[in-house]
Parts: C-alpha cells; structure tokens; sequence
C-alpha cells in the first residue's frame, strides 16, 4: 500500500509522487487538450484561435523562475502557440511532432537529463509513447481513458481550465516554495 500525504492544496498524494514531482527538473506540456481545452477554432478566412488561461501562465512563469525547465511538444503547428509559449519564456518548443518520442529524446540529450527527472503532462494517445517513458506521468481531468490508466497524477482541473497550473503549484509545493511564487504577474 502506498503511504498518503496530505501535502498539496489540492488533496492528497502518494510518498512516491510527490517524490517524483519533487526530483522533477523538466516539464513538456502538450498543447491542444492541455494547455487549451482542445477545441480549435477557425474563422472564414482560415485563421485558427485557441484559448489559453492566464493562470497556467502564471504557473509556468513560476516552476521557470523556479529553475524547472519547461518545453512543449504538439503534433499541430501554429504561429499563436509560438506566440504564447514564447511570451511565457519558454525556450524549447517542438510543433509538428507526428512522434513525440523523438522530440522527447532530443530535449533530454541536449538538457543532459535522464527519463526520470522529466514530467509530461497530456491528454490523449499522442502521447502515451513519452507519457510511459517519463519519471512523471500527468493526465488532465479530462484525458483519455488510456491516459487516465497510466498516469502517475491526474489534474482536478481540466485541459485549458488550470490543469497545468494545479501540476505547477504541486512542484512548487513538493519543494517547499509554492509561497514564493505569490505576486507575480504574467
């Protein structure tokens, strides 16, 4: 039986994920159904929106201030996540990725980081093929049952509603300095 703590705000973990949040030193977010709710939108004039929330904003800024990298790798292209992802300073992002494997492997090569130290947070099949590699599997509320089945934390909060935040504020929290992260703005 694994031992619970009642160490997060928002309820309950094991010992050996808020562990696994703990020794965390890269996170790689999906984007569509993480990051967004997973809906596209496209005007008559062939642009696409995406709706991305200000408090996974915040949350990301944190865990970088924090000294936890942060990447994205989607299997879409689009010039809004560049802009969004770049205005929240995150510097590796990998779009247009049909094998998320082989981003996944280029960025722990190039951070020198072992499978262990990297979290991954999805939604759907795409990425199951990093999701069983990393040290910490993160589903949203909202995943797919075959993600559900193998993360390690599933999220409160659905995709594009604050899941990425509830896993930030846990790696802040695993480290003791959630508290730290108050005042910023995004």
């Amino acid at each position: 039986m694994t031992k619970q703590i009642n160490s997060t705000i928002y309820g309950p973990i094991s010992e050996q994920v808020a562990n696994r949040f703990q020794q965390t030193q890269l996170l790689i977010c999906d984007i569509d159904g993480v990051f967004s709710d997973g809906r596209i939108y496209l005007g008559n004039q062939g642009e696409e929106l995406k709706a991305f929330h200000t408090r996974d904003g915040f949350g990301i800024k944190a865990i970088i201030n924090a000294g936890i990298q942060v990447a994205v790798i989607t299997g879409r292209k689009s010039k809004i996540v560049e802009t969004r992802m770049t205005s929240l300073g995150i510097q590796h992002i990998y779009q247009g990725q049909e094998d998320k494997t082989q981003a996944f492997e280029q960025l722990c090569n190039t951070l020198n980081l072992t499978h262990q130290q990297v979290a991954y947070i999805g939604d759907d099949v795409p990425d199951l093929s990093v999701m069983e590699k990393v040290g910490l599997a993160i589903a949203v509320a909202d995943a797919h049952p075959l993600i559900l089945n193998l993360a390690d934390y599933t999220t409160k909060n659905k995709g594009g509603f604050g899941a990425v935040r509830e896993a930030c504020d846990i790696f802040l929290e695993t480290r003791g300095i959630l508290a730290e992260a108050q005042g910023m703005s995004v």
